[in-house]
């Protein structure tokens, strides 16, 4: 039986949405967008343990926000680095002050601005998350046209091999704690790219077009016209 966490990235400045509040801050159906990405783990099988990666700065308005939509979910909070690559090793020191076997240990890493994930593709995640597959990265396929290249010289590419990666990315704690040990590199940008340089042996999962990164002003608007259709199918 495997001990399941979540580590939950949320330290990031949110900038280019605008305004000075940070994006995972904002509210969404009248709450704010990392409590409704919570809530989903919380509410899933899996039931993993949450990690919260929060910058030191946001520490006390997290805790004056759970005061205040009385958001009583239980969670454990990080400090963030100044990049993600740091935010998520930050994380992962918490796991490992557990002394747990890490062999039999399953790790998501999640974007804190995509609160749209459903519970049923975290629990697929984390059943398909094995020894045999320790790293399960939720993507779908690319749906228009793409170029690879430049503005003045590009190339057709073939959009059936184009997959674009979402999150929560499982992967088993030894792999993933052993990844972080590495050095980081500037084409970090998600985990998988952390595993990928220890290991190629990443298995993709069709994601969700719906689990969408709110990351500019119209991805809330579309992001509240989704949680009005799920409210209604209820």
């Amino acid at each position: 039986m495997s001990t399941n966490f979540t580590i939950i990235v949320a330290a990031g400045t949110g900038s280019r949405i605008g305004g000075n509040l940070p994006k995972q801050f904002l509210l969404l159906d009248s709450k704010p967008i990392l409590m409704h990405t919570i809530e989903k783990f919380a509410h899933s099988s899996s039931n993993p343990q949450i990690i919260l990666v929060l910058s030191e700065s946001m520490l006390q308005y997290w805790k004056e926000l759970c005061t205040e939509y009385n958001f009583e979910i239980h969670h454990y909070i990080a400090i963030g680095g100044t990049t993600r690559f740091q935010s998520v090793k930050n994380g992962l020191e918490l796991i490992k002050k557990e002394n747990l076997n890490l062999k039999d240990v399953k790790v998501a890493v999640h974007d804190g601005a995509r609160p749209l994930i459903s519970t049923v593709l975290i629990d697929e995640l984390f059943n398909t998350c094995t020894v045999e597959k320790p790293a399960v990265i939720p993507a779908v396929q690319s749906t228009n046209s793409v170029r690879i290249g430049t503005s003045e010289n590009s190339n057709a590419v073939d959009r059936q091999s184009v997959w674009l990666v979402q999150t929560p990315q499982l992967f088993m704690g030894n792999l993933l704690v052993e990844a972080y040990m590495q050095t980081e590199e500037s084409y970090f940008t998600d985990d998988a790219s952390v595993v990928e340089k220890l290991s190629n042996n990443l298995y993709l999962l069709p994601g969700d077009q719906q689990n969408l990164k709110i990351t500019y002003e119209e991805d809330l608007a579309i992001a509240q016209l989704l949680f009005n259709k799920s409210k209604r199918s209820l």
